[in-house]
């Protein structure tokens, strides 16, 4: 490696250490103001404002988003914006979020001096717990970054790093108490590989029909043999009374028989099946399949009917690699 690879890397390294110390830092000191600033924000009637200004304007862009996304009403405002006619997207029972390393930056001073003559609950992120900002805020979340991570202290990275923790630390709190689910947010993400992953089922990669191996306990496991060959399958459902699903036979079933030396096809299936197998309805969200069949090391698993437990399909590691949920 040469002298100017060598370094970049330190450099780069570096900054990461001491970004991951800033954010670390702030972890260790949350208290009872973050707690409250969680359920002034759970309890507001209103939507979450976020604002902030240069760098620190781009960090409450991304928090905004975040928390509209997990189920809190979020917009941003650019202070200057607001103080020509931006302030009627505010309403009451809105609850500010002011993001500034300062608290002294003269736009969002001012804003938030006629903020506060409305009546608004302001909650301030600084690294300045004595500053204008903070002073005029509700609750006060302190980032306690002592140095930048660039070399001349200078430019936002340490600072900005913590706000953006702070803010998916807040995020990710809401979530947690308001008891906001995986199918709230798949409703909010329809599109994009996101939105795929939280809103397919079963039912839409399952095979079914004549893809879907069935076969009657009483049959031989050469019968079951010449279904999974028909049906490309490495997997056959076995089914007893009134068709429900009473077993399940597998390429993994077969080898495991035949190293014990054993041979005859003959043999009923009752006496190789695999009694009381894993399953999944139709309803259950694909990516749930997928963790299923991850962690138990099968590659496939009987669709049942919730009602009858008859086997409607068989998931397919296949199908769900194809998706990317695998």
């Amino acid at each position: 490696m040469n002298a100017k690879d060598s370094l970049i890397l330190q450099t780069a390294r570096s900054v990461i250490k001491k970004e991951a110390r800033a954010v670390g830092g702030l972890a260790n000191t949350l208290n009872r103001g973050f707690c409250a600033a969680v359920k002034m924000l759970a309890a507001s009637r209103g939507k979450a404002v976020l604002i902030g200004i240069g760098k620190s304007g781009l960090i409450a862009r991304k928090i905004a988003a975040t928390m509209s996304s997990t189920g809190t009403q979020s917009i941003y405002l650019h202070p200057v914006e607001s103080l020509h006619g931006d302030l009627g997207m505010i309403s009451e029972g809105d609850v500010i979020i002011a993001l500034s390393y300062s608290g002294e930056t003269e736009e969002t001073a001012k804003l938030m001096a006629l903020l506060s003559k409305q009546g608004l609950k302001v909650i301030s992120i600084t690294n300045n717990p004595a500053s204008r900002l903070a002073r005029s805020s509700d609750i006060t979340l302190n980032l306690g970054v002592k140095t930048e991570a660039c070399p001349m202290n200078i430019v936002p990275t340490s600072s900005t790093t913590a706000m953006l923790a702070l803010g998916d630390a807040l995020a990710v709190a809401l979530m947690r108490l308001k008891g906001f689910t995986s199918d709230k947010f798949a409703r909010l993400h329809p599109g994009g590989s996101l939105g795929k992953l939280l809103n397919i089922r079963v039912s839409d990669l399952m095979r079914r029909g004549r893809a879907n191996p069935v076969i009657n306990e009483n049959c031989t496991l050469k019968a079951a043999l010449k279904v999974m060959t028909d049906t490309a399958a490495g997997a056959v459902s076995i089914t007893g009374r009134q068709g429900r699903l009473s077993g399940f036979f597998t390429d993994g079933d077969l080898r495991r028989y035949l190293q014990k030396g054993q041979t005859g096809l003959d043999i009923k299936l009752t006496a190789v099946m695999t009694r009381n197998p894993l399953t999944v309805h139709p309803e259950t969200m694909a990516l749930e399949a997928a963790r299923i069949i991850s962690e138990s090391k099968v590659d496939n698993l009987p669709v049942t009917d919730k009602k009858t437990g008859r086997p409607i399909g068989i998931m397919d590691e296949k199908d769900l690699l194809k998706e990317g949920l695998l």
